[in-house]
């Protein structure tokens, strides 16, 4: 696959080189602050009028200012720079990334502060990457995602592909945060499982086993990193459930990802999510509809063969075109289904497993990464792909809580 197409078959072949930046809110106002303290990244949410309780707040807790509802939807954020990853922490501090898709954006990681301002995260130092700077290991390239395990760090995922032309020698990798200390605690390399016209999308961690699995929607391949030793692996590279499928996905009416040449652009395994067991990994591709699971030991085991390990995976459900998918306090299955605006529930426990519109709104342009709170909510971005580079509102976080 040509670099050319590369660009045309992940995401949006119009976040190009020659993007106007956007300025954020602060700048149109001239209020621009200091990016050694607070990014300008972030427009500001609105605070609630209704006040905190003393006490509310347990040690510790951060708690993000919301403004209006929209149906079940609480906005809680918007930036003027597209971002697609969202994760919150343990002790409800909430991260989030901005892929270097094009031009804009000063930093890639930052922290959503209580003020809705973006701070970046874990320093300025890591953000302060431009292209065509030196890799040295230690620096953002193009940050895909980012998530909170169990244990209190915080993973980011960069696949170092900006623009869709990468990866970048030596750039890919995943960076795993203390939170407790917000200092860099491990690089991991990941060039030798990020080839040509690869880009690394998503992951989870199994930190029980010490295991991080991750997509890669540009060629489709799961990969397995064990994180004692290091080494990585590329999976189930020839089994159809990490390829794109042939189908249609229309939005507003219009078909998405048909090419000047007529082709369809094609975006492979993405959405990826473990069972609360880290028994199985569940994953689909965006250009999918098929939910698929794979047993996470059969993953580890080394010695398997690829025609043998095909034959370990699972057909789960018939779902949607989705991007992020993620398991819910109540045990079903969550998908953003970008084709409608809404979000969906799957019960996996069901005889006949069908998917239930939780929350349809106009609002979810859409809908990327969800990531779960500790009390049951779902905090979602929402990062407009299908209007180009020059999306006409801000780009929002929401959350919402699913109705028992």
């Amino acid at each position: 696959m040509k670099t050319a197409s590369l660009i045309a078959t992940l995401f949006c072949a119009a976040m190009a080189a020659n993007t106007i930046v956007v300025p954020s809110m602060a700048q149109k106002s001239g209020a621009v602050k200091p990016v050694a303290s607070k990014s300008d990244i972030g427009a500001s949410a609105q605070k609630s009028s209704a006040k905190i309780p003393s006490g509310a707040n347990p040690k510790g807790v951060t708690l993000i200012p919301s403004r209006g509802f929209s149906g079940e939807l609480t906005e809680i954020a918007k930036s003027n720079y597209q971002w697609t990853g969202v994760a919150v922490s343990r002790k409800n501090r909430v991260f989030v990334c901005y892929p270097r898709w094009s031009n804009m954006g000063p930093i890639s990681v930052g922290e959503l502060l209580p003020d809705g301002s973006v701070s970046a995260f874990p320093d300025k130092k890591w953000n302060e990457w431009i292209q065509g700077g030196k890799v040295v290991g230690e620096e953002f390239i193009c940050v895909q995602s980012v998530y909170c395990d169990s244990s209190g760090a915080l993973w980011i995922l960069d696949p170092a592909a900006p623009k869709f032309q990468g990866p970048i020698t030596d750039g890919a990798k995943l960076i795993k945060v203390n939170l407790a200390s917000n200092r860099v605690e491990k690089v991991y390399p990941l060039s030798s499982v990020a080839p040509k016209d690869s880009y690394l999308n998503d992951v989870r961690i199994d930190t029980r086993r010490q295991v991080a699995y991750m997509t890669d929607s540009g060629l489709g391949s799961i990969v397995v990193l064990d994180l004692r030793s290091g080494n990585a692996r590329r999976v189930l590279d020839t089994s159809p459930s990490v390829k794109a499928e042939d189908i249609r996905v229309v939005i507003d009416g219009k078909r998405w990802g048909v090419m000047p040449d007529g082709s369809v652009r094609k975006v492979h395994a993405d959405g990826i999510v473990l069972d609360k067991s880290g028994e199985y990994l569940y994953y689909q591709a965006l250009t999918g509809k098929t939910l698929y699971r794979v047993a996470t030991k059969d993953l580890r085991n080394e010695k398997l063969a690829a025609k043998e390990l095909n034959t370990k995976v699972e057909k789960v459900a018939t779902t949607c075109p989705a991007d992020g998918i993620e398991f819910g306090a109540d045990g079903k299955l969550y998908v953003t289904s970008i084709e409608d605006s809404s979000i969906k529930s799957l019960n996996l426990s069901a005889a006949k497993k069908e998917l239930t519109t939780v929350i349809k709104d106009k609002q979810l342009v859409w809908p990327d990464s969800l990531s779960l709170r500790g009390d049951g909510y779902f905090y979602v971005t929402c990062s407009q792909i299908n209007l180009g580079p020059k999306a006409p509102t801000p780009y929002k976080i929401f959350r919402f809580k699913p109705k028992d």
